[in-house]
């Protein structure tokens, strides 16, 4: 197949969730065209995903376009904002259309969880990576960002820690067949669930958030810092993946649940581990933490 051939086969497997009422020109043309409803903002981020370094190159295909999705989505929800459009940048050695029908319905699935329209995109030739950009909206003005936490708030996360890296820490991520086959730990890592439907709740009852992409520490550090204040944590209330130590799980990354800082908060799904405090760091029952989570470039 060629690369206009590809992209009919992907637009033809993504089907409705190609189309949205605010993507008023969708793929097939030179541009995205869309509207915002009145009195809102876009927010955007962009990801990318390679081959051999997010993701193993051997996985299932439909595995990859999810996870693809749902963590570039997921800063999105970190905003307090609702997915809107993501255009999608896909580079590959090789014009395989098994492969790319099962990377397209990941995506489609993807699409269909989140709400969010694939506006369009590009295809080259080149090592497996997915470009993500991601678009959401929010009323005006709204926008949450990290630097709002106050000394006494609490914080929360919107799910467990650890499952993404006790799967990396078992080695079959290449054996899953499907999203249908996935047990706990294979789930965590290839279908995270950012709380799309706590967005509204986050942007208007939260101070400050942050998606977990790089462990529940690293991640609550760039808070605290933006911030200017620290946490005390309370492992007890942490709540871990079944056979992760609550220290290899707050290091781990690709979690993709929400952190967040708030007065008071009371949903189903989310739990308090600890307050903000006045004094920077962050603490585990009053024992300083050293940050170790993922980083792309480790001296």
């Amino acid at each position: 197949m060629d690369e206009f051939q590809l992209i009919d086969l992907i637009v033809e497997t993504l089907g409705p969730t190609a189309q949205a009422p605010w993507v008023r020109v969708g793929p097939g043309d030179d541009c995205t065209v869309t509207d915002l409803p009145a009195g809102h903002q876009l927010v955007s981020s962009i990801d990318t995903l390679l081959g051999g370094v997010h993701f193993p190159i051997d996985s299932n295909p439909q595995l990859i376009g999810y996870r693809a999705m749902m963590v570039s989505l997921s800063d999105v929800v970190a905003m307090g904002a609702k997915p809107a459009f993501v255009m999608i940048a896909l580079t590959l050695p090789d014009a395989d259309e098994v492969w790319v029908r099962a990377l397209a319905d990941g995506i489609r699935r993807a699409a269909q969880v989140s709400g969010a329209a694939v506006a369009g995109g590009n295809i080259t030739r080149g090592p497996v990576c997915l470009s993500l950009s991601v678009h959401g909206s929010l009323p005006a003005g709204t926008a949450l960002l990290r630097s709002g936490a106050r000394p006494g708030d609490g914080v929360y996360v919107s799910g467990e820690i650890g499952g993404a890296a006790f799967a990396l820490k078992t080695g079959k991520l290449e054996a899953y067949a499907g999203l249908d086959h996935l047990d706990p730990a294979g789930r965590a890592y290839f279908a995270p669930a950012p709380p799309f439907h706590l967005a509204d709740a986050i942007r208007t009852s939260a101070s400050a958030a942050i998606d977990v992409s790089d462990g529940l520490l690293q991640d609550l550090g760039h808070l605290c810092k933006a911030s200017g204040v620290g946490v005390d944590l309370k492992e007890k209330l942490i709540p871990v993946f079944a056979g992760m130590s609550v220290a290899d799980a707050v290091n781990g990354s690709d979690d993709y649940v929400m952190c967040f800082t708030s007065p008071g908060f009371e949903l189903p799904g989310v739990t308090r581990i600890g307050t903000v405090t006045a004094e920077p760091g962050i603490w585990i029952d009053g024992v300083a933490q050293n940050l170790t989570g993922y980083q792309h470039f480790n001296s």
